[in-house]
């Protein structure tokens, strides 16, 4: 007696690198930055000398720091949108007491930490006590911030720029750790670099190796789940919003020490530009996937185009259409993934 069996099929190879693709969402940044660089490479060579690549890590730096930090908060299901009104706001208040204050430089940073600290802390309440909308929530507070700062520097210092901070007390052991500078073949790179991948490493290590990193992706997930195994939302949702705070503290610390000036400028749209970032590296918007990696390349790519664009000499505005198409490519994709993902999370 003899069993038939159906013949086997091997899945095309184009189907197989399609489920791979899909399966990891941040490949798709790390083939776009292929492109990319391949783009430009070829049309502004000057974008691979030593220089062209400092001021594209430079920029992707900064970038990839907050970038990261709004990724991980995505993971667990939320949004940011006063990150960038701290950057400003933290080194605002860091140079008014060092200039007008008379403050050594590290209490200065220490204090400003503490404040923007303060409102992750605030950002967290708000969302879990009133059950509002993170996006509104950090949206208006965003908004209480950069007005407030932007209409209260000219009139605490009388002009709207403070300059000359580096004879504070303690300037040069804060500049070698937030501003030094490193030149390798005649191209100037900065300390941020190492900030950039120490956030990086950090982030990733976090939400895949520790147990605060499973109760955030449980409570991307599904929070009335989290909630019902355990997982403490609240806590772990004001922990998420201190780290994006924490985050923009050294955003501003990192443009404020090495120019020794800081000035009164809008930055919500930063705060924009990290989570389109994180979304094209990987991080869905509905929550509980995501990878730091990925939203570091994600950085990469968003600094390159953006570089490559003003070497080229085009209109700056093709890099943001690209960006656009980028991220829409990047929404459309995790929309069809995230039943997949559930099955293979690690991105």
């Amino acid at each position: 007696m003899s069993v038939d069996r159906l013949p086997f099929r091997a899945e095309p190879p184009r189907r197989r690198l399609l489920d791979r693709v899909l399966a990891r969402p941040s490949l798709a940044a790390v083939l776009g930055l292929a492109v990319v660089v391949l783009l430009f490479g070829l049309r502004v060579p000057d974008l691979l000398t030593p220089a062209g690549l400092a001021a594209v890590l430079d920029s992707a730096a900064l970038l990839g720091i907050g970038g990261v930090a709004v990724g991980l908060l995505l993971v667990g299901g939320h949004f940011d949108l006063s990150i960038g009104t701290v950057t400003l706001a933290s080194a605002v208040l860091t140079a008014v007491l060092v200039g007008l204050g008379e403050w050594g430089i590290w209490p200065a940073l220490l204090a400003s930490l503490a404040a923007s600290l303060g409102v992750g802390l605030v950002n967290g309440l708000l969302v879990v006590r009133t059950g509002l909308p993170s996006f509104l929530v950090t949206l208006a507070t965003a908004l209480v911030l950069q007005g407030t700062t932007l209409s209260a520097l000219p009139l605490v210092a009388g002009a709207p720029r403070i300059s000359g901070l580096d004879a504070a007390p303690g300037w040069s052991s804060a500049s070698a750790v937030f501003g030094a500078t490193a030149e390798v073949g005649g191209g100037v790179f900065p300390v941020s670099l190492l900030w950039w991948l120490a956030v990086t490493a950090g982030a990733g290590w976090l939400l895949w190796r520790t147990r605060f990193g499973n109760e955030v992706l449980a409570m991307g997930g599904s929070r009335r789940a989290a909630r019902e195994l355990g997982v403490p939302v609240p806590r772990t949702t004001l922990v998420l919003y201190a780290l994006t705070a924490t985050a923009g503290w050294l955003l501003g610390t990192l443009a404020l020490v090495p120019a020794a000036s800081v000035g009164a400028t809008p930055s919500l749209v930063t705060a924009i530009d990290f989570v389109v970032v994180a979304v094209i590296g990987g991080c869905l918007l509905t929550g509980g996937f995501g990878s730091m990696a990925g939203a570091a390349v994600g950085a990469l790519l968003y600094a390159v185009a953006r570089e490559g664009v003003e070497l080229a000499g085009w209109d700056q505005r093709w890099s943001q259409a690209a960006l656009g198409v980028l991220l829409l490519v990047a929404l459309l994709v995790g929309g069809a993934v995230r039943g997949r993902l559930r099955a293979a999370p690690r991105s």
